[in-house]
């Protein structure tokens, strides 16, 4: 009889052993990976949530964040301007970086590049769900489309609710019928918008349940409270400012309703949820607007209240509740944040956003990782730097409504043109609404400003000096429509 060895049994049971322990630390630290929910609004000035001063409406669910959270006084966008802005959010380059400027319409031959990383991306080495519901925004060909960029799941608008056949201003002809897009195909026309934030915040709230075993990703990038403004039933004519109140009333609602499934599914400590808009308001919509104060003109402008923008933070057990942090941020720091909240690996091509979490989670002496943030706006125009309580501007002309009154009732007001001629330096830390340009007082403030604006400039370039710069990338870009 042949002797019957036993080695290759053992050694199976021993290779399976492994395998079953490296599946079990693999699942284990996927436990202890934090949930991350981002909503960002659209066109929500600074003043316009109950805890920075909002008049005429309450936003409770809001004011509760800040309460068991920190709010992030001193936040900025990277442009005040809607897909530049959320380029910047997604990938934590400037946007001109990643060769995405303005607004982009209705079929753009340029959208968001195949080769950037998208927090969704980023957060899909740890094998994170991952959802978008709301506005797209950075492309509508279908290769720009979210569900190519790391998304799991999308539902909402590819790009702003006004670009559509009955914009108020728009040339007769300019915009196709507004689509409402699932992942890669189109559900509807012109969809009833009154009822744009109940279907992003039911669909929210049902990635929630489906994916509390496992951790995600959830954006929610609201289409209000953008122009033309809708609001649903149940929040019509419910707050004393009006429509821009209701609207603002119901996202509060939408925020609530995301805070209340993750308490229900036990996520609440395991989940970090930021709040923010894209940019400033909308001035000359007026009543259809919202409100910077106590800043500088709004959406549109580099001044603070076009990239200064309400920002709150919440994760209970890690972030101080109740707390405040005045130290400049920016929408650009989330994305590296996140990669080190998670130990996630960054893009081989780097980003501009620094780790930020000792200013959230409000470790002592905790300070900017940043020299300073370069704003840029237009076609890469830089029109200012940030560097602490400092914000020095550059030579370069904006829209003001010069201290006139915005439009009724969805119409808006036309827009003066103004220029800054020469170099003006203000100390946000005493003079938040810019009112007193200090140049002349510190002359060598200016100076370092100005060298770390010629940084800006050899890296990302200035169409309003003619500099090309040499770090910037190319967009995605199309030859052909569906």
């Amino acid at each position: 009889m042949p002797r019957i060895t036993r080695e290759p049994i053992t050694r199976n049971v021993a290779i399976l052993a492994i395998a079953l322990v490296a599946v079990e630390h693999a699942l284990a630290d996927r436990a202890e990976l934090p949930n991350v929910v981002i909503v960002f609004t659209d066109d929500q000035g600074y003043a316009d949530v109950g805890c920075f001063g909002a008049k005429g409406f309450r936003t409770p669910n809001l004011d509760r964040m800040a309460h068991e959270g920190v709010r992030m006084t001193n936040f900025h966008v990277a442009q005040p301007v809607c897909s530049a802005s959320r380029a910047a959010l997604l990938t934590g380059c400037y946007a001109n970086r990643v060769g995405i400027h303005g607004a982009l319409g209705p079929l753009s031959r340029v959208g968001i590049h195949e080769d950037e990383m998208t927090i969704a991306e980023l957060v899909k080495q740890k094998g994170y769900a991952t959802a978008i519901y709301g506005k797209w925004h950075l492309g509508d060909h279908r290769k720009f489309l979210p569900v190519n960029h790391g998304f799991d799941d999308y539902f909402g608008l590819p790009y702003s609710n006004d670009m559509w056949p009955y914009h108020p201003t728009a040339p007769k002809g300019r915009y196709p019928h507004l689509p409402l897009v699932e992942d890669d195909c189109v559900l509807m026309r012109n969809p009833d918008q009154t009822q744009l934030t109940t279907w992003y915040t039911e669909r929210a709230v049902k990635f929630i349940e489906e994916n509390r075993d496992r951790p995600f990703f959830l954006y929610v990038p609201h289409s209000m409270p953008h122009v033309p403004l809708f609001v649903s039933e149940k929040f019509q004519g419910k707050t004393e400012q009006g429509i821009y109140g209701d609207v603002i009333a119901e996202i509060d609602w939408s925020v609530g309703e995301i805070l209340r499934a993750l308490e229900k599914h036990g996520l609440d400590e395991k989940t970090l949820v930021i709040y923010t808009s894209d940019n400033g308001p909308w001035l000359s919509y007026g009543t259809h607007g919202g409100s910077a104060e106590p800043l500088r003109e709004g959406k549109g402008t580099a001044w603070e209240g076009g990239v200064r923008v309400p920002c709150i933070m919440r994760w209970p057990g890690k972030i101080p509740a109740g707390s405040v942090c005045d130290v400049p941020a920016m929408t650009i720091d989330i994305l590296p944040t996140i990669a080190r909240l998670i130990d996630a690996e960054l893009p081989a091509h780097g980003v501009d956003g620094k780790d930020i979490w000792p200013l959230i989670s409000g470790e002592p002496g905790a300070r900017s990782p940043h020299d300073a943030y370069a704003i840029y706006y237009r076609r890469n125009e830089l029109h200012a730097m940030i560097s602490g309580h400092w914000k020095l501007y550059l030579p370069h002309s904006y829209r003001t409504l010069n201290g006139r009154r915005g439009g009724t009732g969805g119409r808006p007001v036309r827009y003066d043109t103004e220029h800054v001629d020469v170099v003006e330096l203000y100390d946000l830390q005493s003079d938040i609404g810019e009112t007193r340009d200090v140049a002349d007082r510190h002359p060598d403030v200016v100076k370092r400003l100005l060298a770390l604006a010629e940084r800006a400039r050899e890296d990302l370039g200035d169409r309003l000096t003619g500099r090309q710069g040499s770090g910037a990338r190319e967009p995605g870009r199309v030859q052909w429509r569906r």
